[in-house]
């Protein structure tokens, strides 16, 4: 049984599922996802991921919706007593379903645990009674897991499963019918319908000042798969924006076209600096929701290139500081200042050394396996 709640826990999701049923074709996997998870094979009870929120409050409006789908998976634990609960990010969600688990005597798999070093380190006392055992994507975590007595494994990050790490930026440019003499611009704003309020319009503002600044600008949405193109088109619609074409499954693609990438502050980050493209990255939540953040975060960060490089790797702008004006100076000094991408380009560089090698999939699907077998 697999609990994924976000568009990113659907992705992974993904990758692990089709590894257990390369390892093992008789394997059922069910339980909540979305349409990667689908695809890959897992039976989906429930789907919340379409209508992820963001936040403290303005995650409020789904808790009924996300109470009725714990109800549910709860009752599937009792009824089908799987041989392993898989749980993928989401922790205030799927820790409950951690304590659930317990009191049905199913073992508990941790994919994409907590960021504990990131904030509210107080939950590895919930960890260590609710989780059998952690697969953890950073090494540092390894280190964290092991000092509190909970089993763990370094698998990797399941990303390197998933980005095409030798896609070039002229093949990507040609899947993408684009003139390699174009100064490509890439907007990214996220795959929840608040992100995608919050931060196309001042990305679209940006465009308009950036392509007013040099003719030979282009730009080019990658669409994410919780967001419809309806949605897009109306904000562009609205916008005194320049020519933005939307593409729909190539976002992989945008990012490696793209010279500098105006992007959400989440999963995608982390593909792009994969593929060693300079970004801006970007973020507004509620008051609250940063109130409650700023309190609770043990690190200056928020963004995984720099969380992960433990340092700032690329530019934050956050919060009222989200206007065009803003991030047409950052994605203007990535154009013009050399320097700066290739500051960039090597801090990902040292980033891909630090999150693995590829096969993380079946690494964790392996030790799935076994914790089922040990229960069976």
């Amino acid at each position: 049984m697999m609990s994924a709640g976000e568009a990113s826990g659907d992705l992974h999701g993904a990758t692990v599922c089709r590894a257990l049923k390369s390892l093992d074709p008789h394997t059922r996997v069910f339980g909540m996802g979305g349409s990667r998870m689908a695809a890959a094979g897992a039976e989906i009870v429930v789907d919340p991921t379409a209508r992820a929120g963001v936040g403290t409050s303005e995650v409020i409006g789904r808790i009924p919706s996300l109470f009725r789908a714990y109800r549910l998976l709860v009752r599937c634990l009792h009824r089908e007593r799987p041989q392993a609960l898989v749980l993928i990010d989401f922790p205030e969600f799927n820790l409950r379903l951690a304590r659930q688990a317990k009191r049905a005597r199913v073992p508990v798999v941790y994919l994409m645990p907590p960021q504990l070093w990131a904030w509210r380190s107080g939950r590895i006392r919930q960890m260590a009674s609710r989780v059998t055992q952690v697969l953890a994507a950073f090494p540092f975590e390894r280190d964290l897991y092991e000092q509190a007595r909970i089993p763990v494994e370094y698998v990797g990050h399941p990303l390197l499963d998933v980005v095409p790490l030798g896609l070039t930026r002229e093949e990507a440019r040609q899947r993408l019918g684009m003139a390699s003499d174009r100064v490509v611009i890439g907007l990214l704003p996220g795959s929840r319908r608040e992100e995608v309020q919050q931060l196309l319009p001042p990305m679209l503002d940006a465009a308009r000042r950036l392509a007013r600044a040099d003719s030979r600008r282009v730009f080019v949405l990658g669409l994410a798969p919780t967001v419809s193109r309806a949605t897009i088109e109306e904000h562009i619609g609205r916008a005194a924006a320049p020519p933005v074409d939307v593409v729909d499954g190539l976002t992989h693609e945008v990012m490696a076209a793209a010279d500098v990438l105006l992007i959400a502050s989440g999963t995608a980050t982390l593909e792009a600096a994969l593929l060693g493209t300079p970004m801006v990255v970007c973020y507004r939540v509620s008051r609250l929701t940063e109130m409650v953040g700023r309190l609770m975060s043990q690190i200056p960060w928020i963004s995984l290139p720099n969380i992960v490089a433990r340092r700032t790797a690329v530019p934050e702008v956050l919060q009222a500081e989200v206007t065009g004006f803003r991030l047409a100076a950052e994605a203007e000094h990535l154009l013009e200042d050399s320097a700066a991408a290739t500051a960039q380009r090597a801090a990902f560089k040292d980033l891909r050394e630090r999150l693995g090698q590829p096969g993380v999939g079946e690494r964790a699907a392996q030790v799935i396996l076994k914790v089922a077998g040990a229960s069976g």
